[in-house]
């Protein structure tokens, strides 16, 4: 089966959005699939709005532009309601159930909802609901193994906040276990 995933996360800048679609690209390079990531984000740096796009497949790669994404990974309400319609039939949508408190009523997605900022606070994880939600994503999409989701972590995670690493895989570790 071709591996052809078009990604949309999307949130308020500083809920690491961008963090995240950068663990899930790296992931997918390490694999040697072909990449693209876009960030995209307002003038504000925290709580104007960021998205990403991350696109991972066997073939190259024509645009990282993406208007129909097959999987949306979403961290708040506006985020949410802005690319919810767009998703592909037979999408994936991972929502943070914590911040958004609506549900999708389309029956030809995919649809998990998971209060990753609830858990993030309750497993003494504050600020890595992105990954947990991450996680989550692993776990669906199941495109590469957990050694490989480890050494995207180490790579992405600055030299400077090695501390966090193994914080950030107990968030990957609860996200594939939902």
């Amino acid at each position: 089966m071709s591996l052809d995933l078009k990604m949309i996360f999307a949130g308020f800048g500083g809920q690491g959005v961008l963090f995240a679609g950068k663990v899930v690209t790296y992931a997918g390079l390490i694999e040697g699939k072909e990449i693209t990531w876009l960030p995209s984000y307002g003038p504000e740096m925290r709580g104007g709005t960021a998205n990403c796009s991350v696109s991972i497949s066997d073939k190259p790669i024509g645009a990282p532009n993406i208007s129909t994404p097959n999987v949306l990974v979403a961290m708040n309400l506006p985020s949410f309601d802005k690319f919810i319609d767009h998703v592909a039939p037979g999408g994936t949508v991972i929502v943070d159930s914590t911040l958004i408190p609506k549900k999708s009523e389309r029956d030809d997605i995919n649809a998990f909802y998971i209060p990753a900022s609830e858990l993030a606070v309750k497993n003494n994880l504050r600020g890595l609901s992105n990954i947990i939600l991450t996680g989550k994503l692993f776990k669906e999409l199941d495109f590469c193994s957990f050694e490989t989701i480890k050494k995207a972590i180490n790579k992405c995670v600055p030299k400077s906040k090695a501390q966090l690493i193994d914080k950030n895989l107990a968030a990957v570790k609860i996200g594939m276990e939902l």
